[in-house]
């Protein structure tokens, strides 16, 4: 047979064979079968493969250069059509998947949502919005604090009675009754005070705890909210008017505000501060004060160039009142029937 008649045949046999390929490509149906005819393709004894063997009984140098460059162009367009094939079967895999996993929810589409933020986080995102719009910046703590930090520099050293107050939650960790879990956020105060540069007009929401049986107003794990002011001339009159601006902008302006004195040992002077219902009834909400000139050394803050005052309350006890809820213990039973009212 002449070189010419071989090239022919040749050439025949490599768009039989690149045909076929394509054909058998396009009828595979999964993945699995692509790669079981990738394989098939590519072994020595595949249609292309074995006319790439036949390339030596050609004589001619060019005969031999234009059946390579055939054979390499459809072994191209077989590994292409490979290539596409499976990324349209992939694609088809996973829609097929998406939809054989879908939920159906359309039973929610009509219905109250599944879930929303708890009575008490809705009380204390709304607390920081009316203090935000009253000037206030918000800062956090760390809920398991030092003694120091608790205690001492709240102008409370160890032989102070007021500890006695608190039922504090020690943890084994360094020397004893060194750390604990904070029983109020006022050390959050003390911590703006050394980093944070006067003026300083901040609030402090956060976890508390304390050894306290559960009963219908107490909690051993509940929330408070503390603000704190420190700059030049702040005197009792403009803690007076922070407070009844907060009351009016949070409860409504049909409410109002009074002072008691009282005594606590990281203000003076202190006072316990109470709303008015629309009813007329009085509600006590915290305490208050005229900051310690020694709680503002400890601060790092100069008592002689700098005065300020804080305030105090419970969050829970906030949602409580607000919701008129009469068991605070009702907030943390997750029983869906008293969560939804909210």
């Amino acid at each position: 047979m002449s070189d010419q008649s071989v090239v022919t045949a040749m050439t025949q046999a490599v768009e039989l064979a690149q045909n076929n390929a394509l054909a058998a490509i396009a009828a595979t149906k999964d993945l699995s079968a692509v790669k079981t005819l990738t394989a098939d393709l590519n072994k020595k004894d595949s249609p292309l493969n074995t006319l790439k063997s036949d390339l030596g009984k050609l004589t001619s140098v060019d005969d031999k250069r234009t059946m390579g460059q055939l054979l390499n162009t459809a072994s191209q367009s077989v590994n292409a059509a490979l290539l596409t094939r499976s990324t349209e079967l992939e694609s088809l895999e996973i829609s097929a998947r998406v939809a054989r996993e879908a939920m159906d929810l359309s039973e929610f589409t009509t219905r109250r949502k599944r879930g929303h933020t708890h009575i008490v986080t809705q009380a204390t995102q709304r607390l920081e919005d009316v203090f935000i719009g009253l000037g206030f910046q918000i800062a956090e703590g760390p809920e398991v604090e030092t003694d120091f930090y608790n205690f001492e520099a709240l102008n409370m050293p160890k032989s102070h009675p007021a500890r006695s107050e608190f039922d504090t939650m020690f943890l084994e960790y360094g020397d004893p009754n060194s750390v604990l879990l904070r029983t109020h956020t006022s050390p959050v105060q003390i911590r703006v005070m050394q980093t944070w540069q006067p003026p300083i007009y901040a609030i402090m929401p956060g976890r508390v705890f304390r050894r306290d049986t559960p009963d219908a107003t107490h909690m051993p794990v509940f929330h408070q909210i503390e603000g704190l002011v420190i700059d030049r001339g702040i005197t009792f009159a403009h803690l007076a008017g922070t407070i009844e601006a907060f009351t009016k902008a949070f409860f409504g302006n049909e409410f109002t505000s009074r002072l008691r004195p009282s005594f606590f040992p990281f203000t003076e002077p202190s006072a316990e501060f109470d709303i008015r219902r629309a009813d007329g009834e009085w509600i006590e909400l915290g305490g208050c004060g005229m900051v310690h000139p020694n709680v503002l050394i400890s601060g790092g803050i100069d008592p002689e160039e700098f005065s300020g005052f804080a305030f105090g309350f419970g969050i829970d006890r906030m949602a409580k009142e607000r919701h008129n809820v009469e068991d605070i213990r009702e907030m943390y039973t997750n029983d869906l029937r008293f969560l939804r009212q909210f």
